[in-house]
């Protein structure tokens, strides 16, 4: 008679185990979902950004004031450091 209970502790065990993981299993699912859905918004959003950013259009005047101010080459400021 004891090995028997024995038996059904451990099949008790087992099966709740078993249902634990079958729970998760279905819980994760959800959640990889939920996760897919949000990526695809996200691919929504970047897809929306970028047709807004090529709306835009940059003057020649301002590309000409960027190039006068420009920074010296990164060679030359270590150079004065340096000394």
């Amino acid at each position: 008679m004891a090995p028997v209970i024995w038996v059904l502790v451990f099949g008790g065990i087992a099966v709740a185990g078993l249902i634990m993981l079958i729970a998760y299993a279905i819980w994760l699912a959800h959640k990889a979902a939920d996760v897919f859905a949000e990526v695809k918004v996200l691919g929504n959003r970047a897809d929306q950004f970028l047709q807004l950013t090529a709306q835009i259009e940059v003057p020649e005047s301002a590309l000409e004031s960027v190039k006068a101010t420009r920074l010296q080459p990164v060679k030359a400021k270590r150079a004065r450091r340096s000394t």
